[in-house]
């Protein structure tokens, strides 16, 4: 949503009327103006600008905004930046934009929220195939928080875990409908990475058809997460053993060897450990660094401290 063009208010202060013309539009005006101090260079299509693009440090995950996406077309632009979001007609854009991205390997949180909105407002516009492909999407940017943001928009009897019934004759209870059993097959792969199991993760994706007709729509899935889980490893390990990195990986052979050396740049020493270790280069995030805390106390403030060791019990 952006600024509102125009507003007016009146309201009375001690018999003096006081009109207030236009005051979000100043606000709006001071934020073209930090933009353009700043340099930044991303601009809506649209005149009006979005909270974060105004302040990018706001709403940011891993010092990316929110409603980041440079692949974005200019006509779901437009829609974001306008009320068009909230039209029900504007669905079926949405959900083009979907497949759109799981094509071309890109991804839109911002664009795909807003369609899972739509169909809160809008029940009898859900359809199955974009919410599994959203939230498929979504565990291919993991550890950032967009999972959990989309499946809260779900209704709840499609949260709801399936019930225990065996007879084929009662009711079907929230929970049994094949997008419930997607959804909580998803939650399973989600909860999984959360927890950094990922052997576990590899397992579970290969065990159960249902997650190849899952991830089928979404192009380079597995690519993309062994991607993800490396850059997790690389932010928090210095050396692996390669036993542990394959499974992590759901890798073996020459192909675990060519993701390692040339996609991420990492080195083989198979002279230590049982089959070799991975040897990951020092980056920021993974240096070891010495913290040196240092402070300043005066004599004076431990005088009511030793005065008290003098006292007299009562």
């Amino acid at each position: 949503m952006g600024f509102p063009t125009r507003c007016t208010t009146e309201f009375v202060i001690e018999g003096i009327e006081v009109t207030i013309i236009s005051l979000i539009q100043s606000i709006s005006e001071l934020g073209v103006q930090k933009v353009k101090d700043e340099g930044i260079s991303r601009l809506p299509s649209s005149s009006k600008l979005s909270y974060a693009s105004i302040f990018p440090n706001i709403s940011t995950a891993m010092g990316i905004a929110f409603d980041h996406a440079p692949e974005r077309p200019e006509n779901i632009d437009a829609i974001l930046n306008g009320l068009d979001r909230y039209n029900p007609e504007t669905t079926t854009v949405f959900q083009d934009y979907v497949s759109q991205q799981c094509e071309d390997r890109t991804y839109d949180c911002y664009a795909n929220l807003a369609l899972l909105k739509l169909y809160q407002f809008n029940p009898h516009l859900l359809r199955d195939e974009p919410v599994t492909n959203i939230l498929t999407k979504a565990l291919t940017v993991f550890p950032s928080p967009d999972f959990s943001l989309c499946a809260h928009l779900l209704p709840s009897y499609i949260l709801s875990p399936p019930s225990s019934s065996n007879n084929p004759s009662s009711n079907p209870t929230p929970g049994d409908a094949p997008l419930s059993e997607a959804v909580q097959k998803l939650t399973i792969l989600n909860n999984l990475l959360s927890g950094a199991k990922y052997r576990e993760f590899w397992q579970t994706l290969d065990k159960d058809d249902l997650y190849a007709d899952l991830i089928a729509d979404v192009g380079g899935f597995e690519e993309l997460m062994r991607v993800r889980i490396a850059v997790t490893v690389g932010q928090s390990c210095r050396e692996v053993e390669r036993g542990v990195l394959e499974g992590w990986l759901g890798l073996t052979g020459p192909p675990f060897e060519h993701f390692v050396r040339e996609v991420c740049g990492w080195g083989v020493d198979d002279t230590r450990g049982a089959k070799g270790m991975i040897v990951i280069p020092i980056n920021k995030e993974n240096e070891a660094k010495g913290t040196v805390v240092k402070e300043d106390v005066k004599f004076e403030q431990f005088g009511r401290v030793i005065r008290r060791a003098y006292e007299q019990p009562a």
